[in-house]
């Protein structure tokens, strides 16, 4: 990306090229980056092709994984330096807060690293000035114009066994409310339709500011913004759940019925030891109430498999709690030692590879029975589908219970003329486990909405 000879940027204008690894926070992170470049005066891209004269990586440092592939992008772009096809090279994020004095030493070619936080400075080093104002929480959105990330708040005070998140991003810390709202208000403004709330830890949102729980009361103002038709949840976390939320997603339309909450374990051995604070039995109880509170709610959630001390019968109790649950959508990783968490301090990492890979894999097939499962009741029903692109023999879109990119996408046919943003009903006629195939429900009338709207409850809240 961004390697070739130069040619194409506007006369006298410096190019950039921002590469971004990892999460849809860095994303945003990377967004308000590229509004603060183009704001100084350079042709700021997001993961281009085309020739550039800087680049600015932004890393992630979450898992070994992608540690590797952040190296690995550095040093691609390191070569492209030595060979002249790029002038200047900085990095920034996750991996570069972690690690900064170690990769200086062993990245020279690296112009300059920034962290997860002083990243704000590289505009002002680029021009080698001082910031005259404070900056505003200005982005050029990078997904489809229909859909943004807004993230709420940074870090985490939960200091789980194997997590080295609070290491990367230190203590919770919330945006204040009318921060937030006046960024709604202006990706409203700029037509974005739908919104994705993100933070490390949605559940302790506000605590930190206003003394008490304060997701819900956020996301019932954000709910009154107009233009926004969608608003959907994303990484809560199960101790100490907010669970007024319940009751705005309940009640607002625009509230997607759908909650991201990571749950890790269900045994309460591998509980205890990841230090989650909060019990199997804690666990069922609040995922009752959550699917009791918003009927038809779909609940993602990650798993763990391979934590140290997980014996055979921990990883079976997990396995019966997925049959038992049904999540909508789920995802599973194996565990992996984290340099400096609890876990690789204090709980040996013994579970051979092998093991892990195989309670991996029998646990994924456990959920893609379940996934087609939950897939095909939807055929014959009617859903709202948001169309975010269009292929040469369908259009593709999304259903309030899918987010970008990490569940499953609806492909409808091509009856109707539609457009990215478009909001229409599908009729669902075919489900695979990670797809849905529709056709659009044509109108009745002028002034009538689609034919079978809400059919089987699925447009309307209770």
């Amino acid at each position: 990306m961004g390697t070739g000879k130069k040619k194409g940027a506007s006369a006298g204008r410096r190019s950039v090229n921002v590469v971004t690894l990892g999460c849809s926070k860095n994303l945003v992170d990377s967004e308000r980056v590229l509004k603060m470049l183009s704001d100084a005066g350079f042709d700021a891209w997001h993961q281009t092709d085309r020739p550039t004269d800087i680049v600015v990586v932004n890393t992630c440092g979450f898992i070994g994984d992608a540690k590797e592939e952040s190296v690995n992008t550095i040093l691609e772009f390191c070569s492209a330096k030595q060979d002249g096809r790029i002038r200047e090279l900085y990095v920034m994020g996750c991996l570069s807060e972690r690690y900064r004095d170690e990769l200086k030493s062993e990245i020279p070619e690296v112009d300059r690293f920034y962290g997860k936080y002083d990243w704000t400075g590289l505009v002002d080093d680029l021009l080698a000035r001082d910031r005259e104002e404070e900056l505003t929480y200005g982005r050029r959105i990078t997904t489809p114009s229909h859909h943004a990330y807004l993230k709420i708040s940074e870090g985490c005070d939960r200091f789980c066994a194997f997590c080295a998140i609070p290491l990367i991003t230190g203590r919770h810390h919330s945006r204040p409310v009318e921060e937030i709202l006046e960024e709604t208000r202006r990706l409203a403004a700029s037509g974005v339709k739908e919104i994705n709330v993100i933070a490390q830890d949605l559940s302790s949102y506000g605590k930190d500011l206003y003394g008490s729980l304060s997701l819900g009361r956020l996301i019932d103002s954000m709910a009154d913004v107009e233009g926004i038709e969608r608003i959907r949840l994303h990484y809560a976390y199960p101790a100490e759940f907010p669970r007024d939320i319940l009751e705005v997603m309940r009640r607002r339309p625009n509230v997607c019925s759908y909650l991201d909450i990571a749950l890790q374990h269900i045994s309460d051995n591998v509980l205890t030891k990841m230090r989650r604070h909060i019990t199997a039995a804690e666990t069922r109880a609040l995922l009752d109430e959550i699917r009791r509170e918003v009927p038809g709610i779909h609940l993602r959630t990650t798993l763990m498999v391979g934590f140290p001390g997980e014996t055979e019968e921990d990883f079976l109790q997990l396995m019966d709690f997925v049959r038992e649950q049904r999540f909508e959508r789920m995802g599973a990783f194996a565990y992996c030692e984290e340099e400096g968490t609890f876990a690789a301090r204090n709980l040996p990492d013994e579970i051979p590879a092998d093991v892990k890979q195989d309670r991996l894999g029998r646990l994924m097939a456990l959920q893609e029975e379940i996934s087609l499962e939950i897939q095909q009741e939807k055929v014959g029903k009617t859903f709202k589908v948001i169309i975010d692109s269009e292929e040469e023999d369908y259009f593709v879109g999304r259903t309030e219970y899918d987010s970008p990119e990490v569940d499953p996408e609806v492909l409808v046919k091509k009856t109707l003329p539609l457009r990215a943003g478009d909001i229409v009903e599908v009729r669902i006629t075919d489900a695979l486990p990670f797809e849905l195939i529709g056709t659009p429900v044509e109108s009745t009338g002028e002034n009538d909405g689609p034919a079978n709207a809400g059919d089987d409850g699925q447009n309307a809240k209770p």
